[in-house]
């Protein structure tokens, strides 16, 4: 036992500890507004209005159609510009040039956008009859959305949506391969790194940093699944944990 502690692989569990939670703070701070945004997006894309459409559909083009890691030098370049004329003056230069910011910030617009297409997938496959449904009885335009589009839509794009989530977990670890390390703000690949030059290390240390990826992976693959269970409840589907991520985008 007193060996296996004392093992160096133990030793980079532990080192690593605190640079995953940088990882999940991106992660955490970046799904919800993303999330929000992406329906926002998909409603707009599916709109009758091309004056509504055409942003929404330029937009998902747009950060879809380039690398992320290019999205983090523009953004991080854009506020270097910006930080003696505006963030300076303001006294907001400590946040807006942290990474700690524009990390959740940039992950954020470019997980709406592909979160955006799936939910528009999902907008366009809800069942007809349950809207024609909706419109019969007399129901608003909103109590439409309420009751039939938005839980058909949620369930349809659930699965899609979880192993999008894992990506953008994926995804975390860009942000300080573009961005300085402030105060010793690492991440696990970027500690990893750190570690490998120190002894060129390559199998050992990477290794703890992937299963970390591992771990925190199916955790939220099953959150993911306690939600879809709570979202198919009615329809007594048997909804089993699949921890196989979709790397394709």
């Amino acid at each position: 036992m007193d060996t296996l502690l004392n093992s160096p692989f133990i030793a980079d569990l532990v080192i690593l500890f605190k640079p995953a939670l940088y990882n999940i703070y991106f992660l955490v701070a970046a799904v919800p507004l993303g999330f929000v945004f992406a329906v926002v997006l998909a409603l707009a894309k599916n709109s009758q209005s091309k004056l509504i459409a055409l942003p929404a559909r330029t937009y998902i083009y747009a950060f879809r159609g380039s690398p992320l890691f290019i999205q983090f030098f523009m953004f991080y370049s854009i506020s270097l510009a910006l930080n003696p004329s505006v963030w300076k003056p303001l006294g907001l230069d400590w946040l807006m040039l942290s990474p700690l910011f524009i990390g959740p910030f940039v992950l954020m617009l470019n997980t709406a956008a592909y979160s955006a297409e799936i939910f528009s997938g999902a907008l366009q496959s809800v069942p007809k009859g349950e809207i024609e449904a909706a419109r019969a009885t007399g129901m608003s335009k909103k109590q439409e959305f309420r009751t039939a589009i938005w839980p058909n839509m949620l369930r349809l794009a659930w699965p899609a949506y979880s192993n999008e989530v894992v990506f953008l977990f994926h995804s975390t670890t860009l942000v300080y391969f573009t961005m300085p390390v402030i105060n010793q703000q690492q991440d696990l690949m970027n500690k990893a790194g750190e570690l490998f030059e120190k002894d060129y290390n390559l199998f050992l240390h990477f290794s703890a940093a992937a299963l970390y990826f591992l771990v925190i992976s199916i955790v939220i693959f099953y959150i993911c699944n306690l939600i879809y269970k709570r979202l198919t409840r009615h329809l007594n589907v048997d909804v089993k944990l699949k921890i196989k991520p979709n790397y394709t985008r």
